[in-house]
Formats: C-alpha cells, structure tokens, sequence
C-alpha cells in the first residue's frame, strides 16, 4: 500500500538569511542576496566576476569552534540547516536505525581540497592537515548530520550536479514507501563561492557579468539574461510517514509525493534544448504520484538565468503543460538567492512547501522585459494561492544532462 509522506520539517541557512523565516521573509519581500565580493584574491587574482551570493550567515556565528574548524564549509551549513530543520519538525523521537539521511552536493569541499593543495606547495606535506580528506570528500555532509542526529539507518549522498538535492527528496520519499526508515532528513549543501570555481564558471561564459549591478543580475526569462549568479547555503527537509507524523502530533507543511530522475544524455554542460529528457522527468513525478498534469497549479522552475538553460526548460513546459502552460503560476527564486549549485533543488523544493503551507507564491524578481520566446505565467510580486489544494513542481537541472523532478500537494488530512 502506498504511504502519504509529508513535510514536518524545514532549515535553511542562504544568502537571504541564516534561517528559514528570515530567508522565506526576504525571499516574499523581493530582495536580493546578491552582492559585490570584497575579498582581496577578487583583485589580486583579476577574476572577469567580482559579485556573487554569500550566506548571510556565517557559520563561526552559529556553530561551535570545533565544528568550523573540523568541517568543510559545505558540511557547515549542511549541519546549521539540518540542526534548524530537526528542531522545527519538534526533534522527533525515533529509532536511530530507522532515522536516514539522504543529502547532496554538487562539488563538496573545494575549500578544503584547494587550500590544502595550496599548503602542500607552499609548506610542504608536514603542514597538510591529517582531516583534510574526511573534510573534502563529498559525503562530509551526510556524515556531519548522521553523527549529529545519531542517524543508524544510512548516510547516503548525491552528486548529481544541479538537480542533486531534488534527487535526495525523491530518494527520501522512496526510502519511506520501502520501508528503509521512518524519517529521512534530505536536502542539500554547496559552499563554492571560491576564486577557481568562480573563474571556471566565468571561462564557460556561465555567469552574469554584471558587476555593477549584482542584485540586479539574475535576471531568469528576461530578455537580457546573461547568466547565473554563483550561491552558498543549505537548506534541509524532514520527512516522514504521515502516519508517524501524525502520532507524534508533528506540525506538517505539504505532503511530498514523490520524484522522478531522467538523463539527457546529451551534452556535458549544455541541456537538451528539447527539453525531452526533462520533460519526461516531469510528467513522471505528476503521473508516478497518480494525479493529472491537468491538476499542477504552481512550479518552482529551474530558471538559472542563462541563455540556453531557461529557454530549453520552457521547451520542456511547453511540451509537458501544452496550451494549458499559460495558466499555471511560475516563479524562479534563483533570481533572489543565486544558484546553490547541489543545494539549490532543495532550498526550491523548502519554498515550494512553504509557498503551499502559507498559501502564497515567492516572486520572481528582476523581470523587467520578459523574452517573448518564453510564454510563462511568471509571478512577479508575492501572489495569493487560494483556498483549494495545489498541486506543485519542483525542477531542477544539471550539468552531466542530470534532470530531477519533486512533486507537492497542500497537505489535506
């Protein structure tokens, strides 16, 4: 028999705030995480980008001095967020062996693995530090919150570029129908923000170039998108069985209904500008769910603001939603958190829970001349959800051709 799994649980620690209501608030009030990097390797090194999105917490404020010291910046707000989640699920009682962790990254610790390389050249191997590799290999953040939570029933970690921590929650959701626990904390982590990564990036003309004008350069489906803004963060959800949440009386924000993973395999960076592969995705996840496309009334979209990614994902709406598309509210909150890279599915698919828990939609900002070429219902100012249950999509998309899909539904008892 098939279970309802629900969300009881959110943390988030973004450039929009170090939690989720500071986050969700900033988010509903259009503001901007982006802004003008001020540390000294941007000049030194000449790097074309000079902004990105910081979190707007640092983690020293937050965390024990140990843990900064012995965790990678991606496991330091992997653990700030899951700390935040657990504690708003209520901290629920649960066997060690049935409690999971599914998390993801897209990169992991480059903080760790460059400036060791750096120490290893610049002082010898003496000075390299014996936790350097448990802080960069990509599943520190997995065991950072199993060790935390005292999760016995799995550590488990996605490296699925872009769509990663999507592809955790759907992971999540099917831990659950098997049987493997009883409640799954998932989300996703990247701390990237570091001069290789953004030069990378910049070389591959994958970045905005707008340096004068940060908050304004994520800019998705507008005529003048040049690019994605580089983010950090985390964001983390709880789930479970409706019937365990129900038992412990656990508030819930929005039952998960599952997930579906596709792959281009296309191309290593660029999508499939059919969107087929994508497109499958999600009439998966509606469908594997056993509701209709008919019925989908909101989709936190991919929207990276570049070029060929935003039209190729409307591609794969158009084809999905048909003429029907134009009724359906969008939104594409990179515009105001930058791109979290492998953190970003899950922060989207956190705004996605809250947007149908408080029955209202995150704007999309910086739309100042909608590409004609994309017909999207694109909400611009916060907008009401009603009454009825909605039905809603999360995508996420990355390089490697990876597509990940999550579904949602207002929570109905």
């Amino acid at each position: 028999m098939t279970k309802r799994i629900v969300v009881t649980g959110i943390g988030i620690t973004s450039p929009l705030g170090g939690t989720t209501d500071e986050t969700w608030t900033n988010l509903l009030a259009g503001k901007s995480g982006a802004s003008p990097l001020e540390q000294p390797w941007v000049e030194e090194l000449g790097l074309p980008v000079t902004f990105a999105a910081q979190a707007a917490t640092k983690s020293v404020d937050v965390l024990a001095r140990q843990e900064v010291k012995r965790l990678d910046p991606s496991s330091q707000f992997a653990l700030t967020a899951a700390r935040e989640a657990w504690a708003d699920a209520g901290t629920p009682e649960v066997d060690p062996e049935r409690l999971l962790v599914d998390w993801a990254t897209g990169i992991g610790g480059v903080w760790t693995l460059l400036d060791a390389w750096d120490t290893l050249r610049e002082k010898g191997p003496r000075r390299v530090l014996p936790m350097t590799v448990p802080m960069l290999m990509p599943n520190g953040p997995a065991a950072a919150i199993g060790m935390d939570l005292g999760a016995r029933g799995g550590e488990r970690t996605v490296v699925s570029a872009c769509a990663s921590s999507t592809e955790s929650l759907a992971n999540a959701y099917d831990h659950l129908q098997q049987g493997l626990a009883d409640v799954v904390i998932a989300g996703g982590s990247e701390a990237a923000i570091h001069p290789l990564p953004l030069a990378s990036f910049a070389a591959m003309q994958a970045l905005s170039k707008r340096n004068d004008e940060p908050a304004a350069a994520s800019r998705p489906y507008d005529v003048d998108r040049d690019g994605f803004v580089l983010g950090e963060g985390a964001a983390a959800l709880v789930v479970e069985t409706m019937e365990h949440a129900l038992a412990r009386g656990a508030k819930i924000y929005a039952e998960l209904l599952g997930g579906a993973v596709t792959s281009d395999a296309y191309h290593i960076t660029a999508p499939d500008p059919e969107g087929t592969a994508a497109a499958r995705a999600m009439r998966a996840a509606v469908e594997n769910a056993g509701y209709s496309l008919d019925e989908v009334g909101h989709i936190n979209a991919h929207a990276t603001s570049t070029p060929v990614g935003d039209i190729a994902e409307y591609n794969a709406l158009r084809a999905v939603f048909g003429d029907r598309l134009g009724e359906i509210a969008v939104t594409a909150t990179k515009a105001s958190t930058g791109h979290l890279l492998g953190g970003a599915g899950a922060i989207e698919a956190a705004f996605t829970a809250k947007a149908l828990a408080e029955k209202v939609i995150p704007p999309t900002i910086n739309l100042d001349n909608q590409d004609p070429a994309i017909e999207l219902d694109v909400v611009t100012e916060p907008r009401p959800l009603g009454d009825e249950p909605v039905l809603a999509i999360s995508n996420s998309f990355g390089f490697g051709g990876h597509n990940a899909v999550v579904a949602l539904r207002t929570y109905v008892a």
